[in-house]
């Protein structure tokens, strides 16, 4: 099956069996987190080799994969090897480093919080690592390499009578005093080319052993290469990179600006949503993504809960969109709550760029950018709070914002939920996999229910909704939702069915 492509072969799909592989920063019961600790960015890298999160205090922590190193070889030499593709993925602590700190605008009187609000990996150069970071206002370019501290042998000399004015070798002879010979020697006065005090070997000069590397050490530097800043009125919801590897786009609530990696003061406003008179303002944008084939294609989702696709070639200022997807709205379903659930918080292209995922407050829906008559698929996340939604307001929790994540291959979805859990979902046809897990060392907190159809959109195609734990104000198991601990960010891996995801200051990844 092509990555992306929801029309699996005939027969359903098995279901995944999820299984705990690692936690980092696991906390001890009642043990109080500090708010810089909390993760607000994760993601990992186009290999899967490498993972970055990002935290509340302006660092950034990378992991690398382990246990791919142990089988070290050309691709050509494994498939020789028949090596089994599935196995435990094993992380490891890399290195972290202080992406932002806070800041104060005086111009505005405002105060920049040091927060991580999204990492995105650059292409790898020269075996050194490159990532973009944002918070709410500047974006830096980080670039991360292995330096070798090499260690070097002495000479075998006697180190009781080694030193002559501080040097080993006669370094107070000036250069007009030095006569070089052919072979780049020089001699000294009496032909003497070493200082008195040196004492030889037992053998003279010809014993004398050269210094040698004897051992290296690795130390892992971050450098920031370049700063983006200044370019943005409103905060910082999102950064994509293109995939020509030259450019990457930034967006607040009401613009998007297009750069070149190499360029860090001078940027583009490509989309402008801004009103003449902001009281005339409906709506704004809430995340946005570039394609991950065409490098002239954008797509960019709104606070009303509609996504723009958007070709640069069309204009200089995209203010037209290529295309517009959206859900009409049920008659009769209208409350005051709707436009704020509606409001997307998170969009993902498919590897293939054929689908787009996109995550509401209370569902998932799969676009195909062929067919802008209303979502593919739709997974309902946690209907059962929607008789809650005034508790949800009065306590901010419905303004959560959710990110979502699609498999490689494009056959399953996830997306988290409060109690810490996040939901896993089959998108392949004919698949009913709907699975709750916990973000614990014991995940098995699921549930698996029968697709719902929904209605037909033509005579090939039906739209699915699929619905996650179906328990009234409670979570799978029945026990009453805790709106304080919430799953927000998560990110599966690009070729394995792994998922990392973040549960405040600890890190879980689970396989299957």
């Amino acid at each position: 099956m092509n990555g992306g492509d929801v029309t699996a072969p005939a027969g359903t799909p098995a279901h995944l069996e999820w299984k705990f592989s690692q936690v980092f920063g696991e906390r001890t019961a009642g043990e109080e987190v500090q708010e810089v600790d909390v993760i607000s960015a994760i993601e990992f890298d186009r290999t899967g080799d490498h993972l970055a999160t990002g935290d509340r205090g302006g660092r950034v922590v990378l992991f690398e994969r382990t246990d791919t190193k142990e089988h070290a070889g050309s691709r050509r030499e494994l498939e020789r090897m028949d090596y089994p593709v599935a196995r435990h993925p094993e992380f490891r602590y890399k290195t972290e480093f202080q992406s932002h700190e806070p800041e104060f605008d005086y111009l505005k009187s405002l105060e920049i919080e040091e927060k991580i609000n999204k990492i995105r990996w650059c292409q790898m150069a020269n075996g050194a690592l490159f990532l973009l970071s944002t918070n709410d206002k500047t974006i830096k370019f980080w670039k991360v390499q292995e330096k070798k501290v090499k260690k070097i042998s002495d000479l075998n000399i006697d180190p009781s009578r080694g030193v002559a004015n501080g040097s080993m070798l006669s370094s107070s002879i000036s250069s007009s005093q030095k006569q070089y010979l052919a072979n780049g020697c020089y001699t000294v006065g009496s032909s003497e080319c070493l200082s008195n005090d040196m004492s030889f070997p037992t053998g003279g000069l010809p014993a004398l052993r050269l210094p040698v590397v004897t051992s290296s050490e690795t130390s892992l530097a971050a450098r920031c290469r370049r700063v983006y800043a200044h370019a943005h009125d409103y905060h910082i919801n999102s950064i994509s990179n293109n995939c020509d590897g030259e450019t990457f786009i930034s967006a607040d609530d009401l613009r998007i600006n297009l750069w070149n990696l190499q360029i860090s003061n001078q940027s583009f406003n490509i989309v402008d949503v801004k009103p003449t008179n902001m009281e005339d303002l409906t709506e704004v944008i809430t995340s946005a993504e570039f394609h991950p084939t065409h490098c002239n294609i954008l797509a960019y989702s709104s606070s009303r809960g509609s996504i723009r696709l958007v070709d640069m070639r069309q204009s200089a200022l995209c203010d037209s969109h290529s295309k517009l997807f959206e859900e009409q709205e049920s008659p009769g379903s209208r409350s005051f709550f709707t436009e704020i659930i509606a409001s997307i918080s998170d969009i993902k292209f498919a590897k293939t760029g054929r689908y787009i995922l996109s995550r509401d407050y209370m569902t998932l829906k799969l676009w195909d950018i062929n067919m802008d008559s209303g979502p593919v698929s739709t997974f309902q996340v946690h209907e059962h709070l929607r008789p809650k939604l005034c508790d949800l307001y009065e306590n901010d929790s419905i303004f959560d914002k959710f990110e979502c994540c699609l498999s490689g291959d494009g056959s399953r979805v996830a997306t988290g939920s409060y109690s810490n859990l996040f939901r896993v979902f089959g998108c392949a046809a004919g698949s009913t996999e709907a699975t709750t897990l916990e973000a614990s060392k014991n995940p098995r907190r699921q549930v698996q229910t029968p697709s719902r159809p929904s209605r037909s959109l033509g005579s090939s195609i039906t739209r699915v909704v699929r619905r996650g734990s179906e328990s009234p104000g409670a979570d799978a198991n029945g026990n009453s939702h805790d709106f304080t601990t919430k799953l927000l960010h998560l990110t599966w891996h690009p070729t394995e069915n792994s998922i990392a995801c973040a549960a405040a200051n600890s890190l879980y990844m689970y396989y299957a």
